[in-house]
């Protein structure tokens, strides 16, 4: 079908849908469902057949209106928090996938760096983590517990310090993208460099296997959190560099509140995390299955929640893909 006869055929439905939102009150619920899930086919079938034109932008436009006018209409103040997660945060991690994909991408080149350097020049790695934090590193392993240095200091002390210093990383990661994105990527590459560096020397004395059922009790949320952080310094830095058809400023603000948004997802994350490090983390050796499930529900987490939910919501038009 041309698409001015699919116009022709349509506009005086869509035109009824608009007045049906302006006049909620004397229209039914069902109406105004039906009027929506209509108005989703049709955007549905624009966007196969017409997907540059004016006309999918309009009914992207419309039918987003149309959701929000519902749905404003039935929430309530205490559930407002829930629809910001639920919608506001999978949108704005669905439209900047692939900022945060990047940001994966720059800490898993520093990971990789991180460990390389280390296997070539044992010295870097206390060049990175301090001669005193090796020294007990080994030690610990030696004596049969590699991540020892987690059981130290009191659990709910080591909990809220930990959480402050990730909360801070996140912070200096998501702030740095003011300087053109250097600032985020420099964030990003060096917890990638430490983290490799960190690792290998596990790896080195052959313990690597355990230590990683004990680091990623809390690591899961850590380090996917990290990245999340990251790539909402690289929305800010780009927004600068690329502000597409916007002025700088738009764009700066454009994507500071996406960002911002993202950001604040993150925090219940790394509260999880700290918690899991200054109360759990430290009975890993208690039990391996218990470990590995904390690890494989922790990815699966931030698998569902920050991949495939916004992933999932964007099949439903409820936004402009």
């Amino acid at each position: 079908m041309r698409e001015a006869s699919f116009i022709e055929k349509n506009k005086e439905k869509w035109l009824k849908i608009e007045r049906n939102i302006r006049n909620k009150t004397d229209v039914s619920p069902d109406e105004l469902a039906e009027n929506y899930i209509e108005l989703t086919n049709d955007l549905a079938f624009a966007q196969t057949f017409y997907p540059g034109s004016k006309t999918k932008e309009y009914l992207n436009e419309l039918s987003v209106f149309v959701h929000q006018s519902i749905y404003r209409d039935q929430r309530t103040s205490s559930n407002q928090f829930l629809d910001f997660f639920k919608y506001v945060v999978p949108k704005a991690v669905f439209e900047s996938r692939r900022t945060i994909f990047y940001s994966f991408l720059i800490l898993l080149l520093g990971t990789v760096i991180g460990w390389l350097s280390a296997h070539y020049d044992m010295d870097y790695i206390r060049l990175i983590l301090g001669d005193q934090y090796v020294d007990t590193t080994i030690e610990n392993i030696k004596q049969g517990n590699p991540a020892a240095i987690y059981e130290s200091g009191g659990a709910l002390g080591s909990s809220l310090g930990i959480t402050i210093h990730n909360i801070r990383v996140a912070i200096f990661a998501f702030a740095y993208g003011i300087f053109f994105s250097v600032g985020a990527s420099y964030i990003i590459f060096s917890n990638g460099i430490m983290l490799g560096a960190f690792h290998y020397i596990f790896y080195k004395y052959k313990v690597l296997g355990i230590a990683m059922s004990a680091i990623w009790i809390h690591g899961a949320f850590e380090i996917s959190v990290i990245v999340l952080a990251g790539g909402c310094g690289l929305l800010i830095g780009n927004s600068i560099l690329f502000p597409k058809t916007y002025s700088r400023v738009a764009s700066f603000k454009k994507e500071m509140k996406k960002a911002g948004t993202i950001l604040v997802s993150t925090i219940p994350f790394f509260i999880v995390a700290g918690t899991l490090e200054g109360f759990v983390t430290r009975h890993y050796h208690v039990s391996l299955f218990l470990s590995l499930s904390i690890i494989a529900v922790s990815f699966f987490i931030i698998l569902f929640y920050y991949i495939y939910y916004p992933y999932k919501l964007s099949k439903k038009h409820l936004w402009k893909n």
